[in-house]
């Protein structure tokens, strides 16, 4: 038993070096200048890829430059702005009933916990994840989306599919400082190198480390 865990702390230890040697700097792909627009952007970035959310951001930040003017907008306005991002009437409503309570609750600001951020309408655990860890460098989870779930299930991180049962695994093996840094890693690469359909095992430096690599 105790040869088989130092064999996988070893093989934890080996995944995130690799990891740091193809993305030692990872960012957010969502383009953002504030925590309002990162907000609003990951609440779009539902069923939809951030290259989507991005085309679509500027217009609507133009119109919209504040939680505040968000709030007061017109649901077909806004649902106008937003189309191409899909389910666009039930994510015009969140943004704006997002907004207001920003606005009411929290004098306009987006709030910087766990707690409050997902008592706002469309925020669940992965958006405020993102937020805090992106806008506000604080390691409360691990982002847990299509690209973190899939890979961490391919690497033998995790044998759960439920999204907070992921979560969980992840952030008993991983260090609390790495919990930011490695979401954003993990979607680099399954972005373009661990793709869901195509996956090139041929090509990535994780291979050794994978169970699931077709080398």
């Amino acid at each position: 038993m105790g040869s088989t865990m130092g064999a996988d702390k070893l093989r934890l230890r080996n995944i995130l070096a690799k990891l740091d040697r193809l993305y030692p700097n990872p960012r957010c792909a969502l383009e953002h200048k504030n925590p309002y627009e990162l907000l609003v952007a990951t609440i779009l970035s539902a069923q939809c890829t951030d290259k989507r959310v991005n085309m679509v951001t500027p217009a609507l930040f133009a119109k919209y430059p504040t939680p505040r003017d968000l709030a007061h907008a017109a649901q077909d306005e806004v649902e106008a702005l937003i189309r191409s991002t899909g389910f666009f009437r039930n994510k015009a409503k969140n943004i704006i009933a997002c907004c207001r309570r920003i606005e009411e609750v929290y004098g306009g600001r987006v709030p910087d916990s766990m707690e409050a951020l997902t008592s706002l309408p469309g925020v669940a655990r992965k958006t405020a994840n993102v937020v805090l860890g992106e806008c506000f460098g604080k390691a409360v989870g691990v982002v847990v989306d299509t690209h973190v779930a899939r890979i961490s299930q391919l690497l033998g991180l995790t044998h759960h599919k439920d999204p907070k049962r992921i979560e969980q695994d992840l952030m008993e093996l991983l260090p609390q400082d790495r919990w930011i840094r490695f979401s954003h890693q993990l979607i680099h690469l399954g972005r373009s190198i661990c793709i869901a359909r195509r996956p090139r095992c041929s090509e990535c430096l994780l291979a050794p480390e994978c169970p699931s690599a077709k080398v």
